[in-house]
């Protein structure tokens, strides 16, 4: 927390100094102050992790922006046109994911994506229960919804 606290300083040395108070600008001191960090910092331990981070966070975002937008053409599909090929049914996720917070953001990821409703996690914390409007191939749903899972983990550890 410490090194995100540094970038946010500088980003906020730099709105002042460039005298433009605009989010965009905040957006491109965070850039730069990370990147100038991220050079100063290098040999620091301490930093390693937050530097890390970034890579991490934005191939989540563009992973789960390509889900949204799978998700999102095969409801509009399906909305539009006259027939209904929709196979709902309810699939048992085994959790790898054991903490409170994860499970939530992995449940939450979830219900985001249209299509697809988290419903119950187990009283153990070793099951979550979805509903799926397209439920063909419950193999490849459970592979897809382990994907997820594996990011999630891979981002929040």
């Amino acid at each position: 927390m410490r090194a995100f606290g540094w970038n946010m300083l500088l980003a906020l040395a730099w709105v002042i100094l460039s005298g433009t108070y605009t989010i965009s600008n905040l957006v491109i001191g965070m850039l730069l102050s990370y990147l100038v960090l991220a050079y100063v910092a290098r040999d620091k331990p301490m930093f390693a992790r937050y530097f890390g981070k970034l890579p991490k966070i934005v191939g989540f975002i563009l992973f789960f922006i390509w889900d949204l937008i799978k998700a999102n053409a095969r409801v509009a599909y399906d909305v539009l046109t006259p027939t209904h090929l929709m196979r709902p049914g309810v699939i048992a996720i085994p959790l790898d994911v054991k903490d409170d917070g994860a499970i939530t953001m992995f449940a939450n990821l979830i219900t985001a994506t249209p299509g697809s409703l988290a419903l119950d996690v187990s009283s153990d914390r070793r099951v979550l229960y979805v509903h799926m409007m397209y439920l063909e191939d419950e193999a490849r749903q459970l592979a897809e919804l382990k994907a997820l899972e594996a990011r999630v983990i891979d981002l929040l550890g």
